[in-house]
This record gives C-alpha cells, sequence and structure tokens, in this order.
C-alpha cells in the first residue's frame, strides 16, 4: 500500500507546479493519514493506512519548527514563494487551524513578507465559521472541486460522510464571495470495475456551471503527475487539460492549466 510522505510537520521546500517554491505545513500525523476524503489519486495514500501513532502537532510544535526553518532559510540566503498548508490529510480538521493560520501568517511577515500563504483543502470544512475564517485570511485559499457530478465525486474522492456532496460544497464555495481559487483534478480511470472519467463534455459543463455559481478567484486545472493508490488511472494528456482549459476560459472564467 502506497503510505504518506510527509514525515515532518514542516518539509521542504519543494518546487511545486502550481505555486512554485513551497515550505510544506503539515497539520496532520508524521506517521499516517487523518482525512475526510480518500480520493484515488491522493499521493499520501489511502486513509487505511491509519492514524499512526504520533498524533496531530500542537499550536506551539508548529510555531517554533516553522519559525527555526524559515530562520535557517533566511541565514542561507533560499528563496521562498509560498508557505502551503498540505501533508497528510485535511489541513483544517485540526482543531488550532485558525490560530496556526495567524501564527504562520505572523511567522511569514517577519522573515520572508513576499512569500504567500496558500492553503490546500478539500472543501469539507469550508463552512465551518473558524474555517472560513481563516481560510478568507490567507493569500492563497485553494478549494478542491473534482466533479459537480455527485456519483463521479464520490467515486473520486470517496468522502467519509454520506452527506458531503458536491451541491452542498458548491454552496458552502459560492459563500466566500470569490474569495477562493477552485482546483480540479481532471483524470480518468477504472476503480473496483467501475469507470471513472471527469473529462466528459457532461462532466464539463457541469463544472462551469458550478464554478459560475463560485466566482472564484481562478480555477486551478490538472492531472495526475505522481503515484497514486489507485493503479488504474490515467494521466490526461496536456493538449486535452489545454483543450478543457479553453472551454472553461470560454465561459468566462479565469484558468490556470497545470499540465
Amino acid at each position: 500500500m502506497q503510505t504518506v510522505l510527509f514525515h515532518s510537520t514542516i518539509f521542504g521546500p519543494i518546487h511545486s507546479r502550481r505555486l512554485g517554491v513551497s515550505l510544506g505545513v503539515n497539520l496532520m500525523p508524521n506517521d499516517g493519514k487523518i482525512c475526510s476524503f480518500d480520493c484515488l489519486y491522493c499521493e499520501a495514500g489511502y486513509n487505511a493506512q491509519g492514524a499512526g501513532t504520533t498524533g496531530i502537532p500542537s499550536r506551539d510544535t508548529v510555531k517554533r519548527q516553522l519559525r527555526d526553518k524559515l530562520k535557517q532559510m533566511q541565514a542561507n540566503g533560499d528563496s521562498l514563494d509560498v508557505i502551503t498548508f498540505s501533508g497528510n490529510g485535511e489541513p483544517t480538521l485540526h482543531p488550532s487551524f485558525k490560530d496556526i493560520v495567524h501564527d504562520v501568517t505572523v511567522l511569514r511577515d517577519r522573515y520572508y513578507p513576499q512569500a504567500k500563504v496558500s492553503v490546500l483543502s478539500n472543501a469539507t470544512m469550508a463552512a465551518n465559521p473558524r474555517v472560513k475564517q481563516a481560510l478568507l485570511a490567507v493569500d492563497n485559499n485553494i478549494l478542491k472541486l473534482d466533479s459537480a457530478v455527485a456519483r463521479t465525486m464520490r467515486l473520486i474522492n470517496r468522502p467519509a460522510s454520506a452527506n458531503v456532496l458536491p451541491a452542498g460544497i458548491i454552496e458552502d464555495l459560492a459563500e466566500y464571495g470569490g474569495k477562493c481559487i477552485v482546483q480540479t483534478m481532471i483524470l480518468r480511470g477504472e476503480h473496483n470495475g467501475e469507470r471513472i472519467d471527469n473529462t466528459t463534455t457532461a462532466e464539463i459543463d457541469a463544472l462551469i456551471d458550478a464554478y459560475k455559481r463560485i466566482r472564484p478567484q481562478e480555477v486551478m486545472i490538472y492531472s495526475i503527475d505522481r503515484k497514486t493508490p489507485e493503479e488504474h488511472l490515467e494521466k490526461v494528456p496536456r493538449e486535452e487539460l489545454e483543450d478543457i482549459g479553453r472551454r472553461i476560459e470560454e465561459a468566462g472564467i479565469k484558468v490556470q492549466v497545470n499540465a
């Protein structure tokens, strides 16, 4: 089984094809995964690997480790484009998420004021008031919507709760008043004998309708770039991604294609 990739609370910096030179903040365990989705393509593997034994890091731990890393990077003359909440699961599940976002922003301002603070979230906590306050405070509030079709979304993302459906997520994101970036994984493949394909005309039309409702700053579309826990998934070629991107742009929505 593919397992977690991030074995520390602060990791990197790494080069992100979407964000540039990125220093990661992992608010989940260092030896397990906690997430409200169980996506077929998650680079951290399936939730079945368990939550591990280390537990989630405390607010003080995150603050101390990030401060030490930023001081070291600054002393070395290293560049930094973004500090990104990502890692072994859904960062907004951390009970101190809002306070940690505040700490990260203060440290960013002290050591790398030109860098952005980004959150990669699956949007399942987007309606939570404290989470919403925190997400509205960051530079790049990047929220997932892989399909606006219930069956497809549940096949790809496999939410832990039966109540999580794209219609609800779309309405939650619409409440952000456009202060969000929507991220969509474009893929095809098969899982347990069921065909998965969010590249069809009906799927893209449904996504475009959702984007119009949400009115995001931007939409990011991308496809598989790393090994995935479900082995029968297909990377969508650059040319096809660019065609999909043009369709989205023609609907009046700003789009970034990451091929």
